[in-house]
């Protein structure tokens, strides 16, 4: 596979985007909310990254299965348990790409009444948007390839490689 972002420049990127959430929310606290399962290695080096109180939570949805292409039809698996209501939301992405689950789960959430609500994302791939959302804190732009590594993956593989990797045709053996 091909190395597209190597593990420094993961976490360089990574510490860029903690620093500006401690920046944009000094003083206050905020409530990290993982979509699982891609996010969460994201989820735990950004958050050592933000020097402010900070508690987590997972949401999980369905949309790609076992395929490289989104069925465009996003399903909630496990929903927040932490009260949202007058919090600091951060939504925490491994990869923005059409922009459909996002959408969905930024509308969900809404519905907690939180009382900011910012997307972080490791992954831009503006290319591929098909609805018209886009992130707060962005990692890297990237070309419309599919990747897999530091929670990416394809059929539940690839998730632990360190940096992220273009997964080419036929390299899912």
């Amino acid at each position: 596979m091909e190395v597209l972002l190597k593990r420094d420049e993961i976490a360089a990127a990574v510490a860029k985007m903690g620093q500006q959430i401690t920046k944009d929310f000094v003083g206050q606290s905020v409530v990290l909310i993982a979509v699982l399962k891609g996010a969460c290695l994201f989820l735990s080096d950004l958050a050592r990254q933000i020097e402010l109180n900070a508690t987590f939570d997972f949401i999980a949805v369905r949309s790609y299965g076992m395929k490289k292409q989104t069925a465009g039809e996003v399903q909630l698996i496990k929903d927040v348990t932490t009260p949202l209501r007058d919090q600091n939301v951060i939504l925490v992405e491994d990869i923005l790409d059409t922009g459909l689950t996002l959408t969905f789960l930024r509308k969900h959430l809404q519905q907690h009444q939180p009382r900011s609500m910012r997307i972080a994302t490791l992954l831009d791939k503006p290319s591929r948007r098909v609805a018209p959302i886009e992130a707060d804190y962005v990692g890297f732009r990237i070309p419309d390839k599919f990747v897999v590594g530091y929670g990416l993956d394809f059929a539940e593989r690839f998730r632990n490689l360190p940096d992220i990797c273009v997964l080419e045709e036929g390299g899912q053996e």
